[in-house]
């Protein structure tokens, strides 16, 4: 068997560097590609393991609240109404005649005293003239009467002494006090005559002076009926010729539903608008309330109002009769009072309290039991359990806490209720 050659691999010489280079270079780019190559499988290949996000803070629960103040309240009654006219006098004619003059027309002003319309009575002068001729003869025939009456009583005195001395006769006794008893009826007659034409005479008389029809104080024309031409009677009523009213002063005539009338009395501050002057306050004290219903009013299964007057100054003459009205009544005042926003009240329990939610220092509500004095349409007086500055909650979610704390509230402010009316 031959020999096997072994062939010893020797090391390069010094003199050759060169080509150990040469081979060891495209070595290490072939691994440093192979890494990159894992590099990328392991990082796009894996499959991903999602980290957990820490739980976010629950959002703050908003609500809405109104804050407790001070200021003044009234507690009103309201009604509608009518302005009337206060003082005024209805004028017919004093004598039966015709109208032959009419001074003045609707609207004029006129002073106590002016003449107004004038009348042509009926009375003639011939009328008056025979009146007083008859006059004059009664007066004359009562003279010559009374003459035979004082004669007859003489006669018949004389015969009561012949009587007494039996020195006459029963006939001629009677026969004498008749004579006188004639005598007396006859003047009495007379007299009772005199009296009624002097009654005629002098009523014709003063039909005669009285036939103008005068103002009775300063005011305004309102109404006339009165024309030219027209004939009029004594006394007439109705229709009245003419009718003055003095405007300065008009009366406010109220039609107040029973439920509030026991609220009122005499001397109960009133203020009102109308719609001629938006705005405007006019104010007075209740004068009357009429004890009846209301016209048309409490019939026939229809609510019943009772009629509540006061006077309302007018010295400018803005307003004007049977301008409509919307009153207000004060029945009840607080100055300075603890004051809540209605909007914040629910329904009362059985003590009349109401149960209101409180934000404490934590801004967390807390339940809290109040007591409510007079109220109207907007706001109401706190008796007892809030003090001012104090945050009532009026909107709240329904699903938060009592003890979660609420963000920054949409705060709503109490405004004073109190509009200060000023008359005009």
């Amino acid at each position: 068997m031959e020999a096997e050659q072994i062939k010893v691999a020797h090391a390069p010489a010094p003199g050759a560097p060169h080509r150990y280079r040469q081979y060891l270079a495209p070595a290490f780019a072939l691994s440093v590609a192979l890494a990159l190559v894992a590099g990328l499988y392991l990082r796009n290949g894996r499959p991903r393991v999602p980290v957990a996000a820490a739980p976010a803070p629950p959002p703050p629960v908003k609500i809405k609240t109104v804050e407790v103040q001070r200021g003044d309240i009234e507690q009103t009654v309201l009604a509608s109404g009518k302005l009337q006219l206060f003082r005024y006098a209805d004028l017919g004619a004093p004598i039966s005649g015709e109208i032959s003059d009419v001074f003045v027309a609707v609207g004029d002003g006129v002073k106590a005293g002016k003449l107004l319309i004038k009348i042509a009575p009926n009375v003639s002068v011939a009328r008056l003239e025979g009146n007083q001729a008859q006059l004059a003869g009664l007066r004359a025939g009562l003279a010559e009467q009374q003459a035979q009456l004082d004669f007859a009583q003489l006669q018949f005195k004389r015969q009561t002494q012949l009587k007494t001395d039996h020195a006459t006769s029963d006939e001629s006794f009677e026969s004498s006090r008749a004579a006188m008893t004639a005598a007396t009826a006859r003047v009495e007659a007379i007299k009772a005559h005199i009296l009624e034409t002097e009654s005629a005479t002098r009523d014709d008389d003063e039909a005669r002076k009285h036939t103008e029809v005068t103002a009775p104080f300063s005011g305004t024309v309102v109404a006339l009926t009165a024309r030219p031409g027209q004939a009029v009677t004594a006394h007439q009523q109705a229709p009245a010729l003419v009718r003055i009213a003095d405007l300065s002063k008009l009366t406010v005539q109220a039609r107040v539903a029973e439920i509030d009338v026991p609220h009122l009395h005499k001397g109960t501050s009133a203020s009102f608008t109308t719609p001629g002057y938006p705005g405007k306050y006019w104010s007075g004290k209740v004068r009357q309330i009429v004890p009846v219903p209301a016209d048309g009013s409490g019939e026939q299964g229809r609510d019943t109002f009772y009629n509540v007057l006061f006077e309302v100054g007018n010295a400018n003459l803005r307003l004007m009769s049977g301008m409509s009205t919307q009153v207000s009544f004060v029945v009840a005042h607080a100055h300075d009072a603890i004051i809540l926003p209605v909007a914040a009240l629910g329904k009362p329990d059985s003590d009349g309290l109401y149960s209101l939610k409180i934000l404490d220092a934590s801004r967390h509500p807390q339940l809290r039991r109040v007591r409510i004095g007079i109220r109207n349409q907007h706001q109401a007086q706190v008796l007892a359990g809030l003090t001012p500055g104090e945050q009532v909650v009026i909107d709240m979610p329904a699903a938060s806490a009592s003890n979660t704390p609420v963000a920054a509230s949409h705060r709503i402010a109490a405004v004073n209720p109190v509009t200060h009316l000023t008359p005009h």
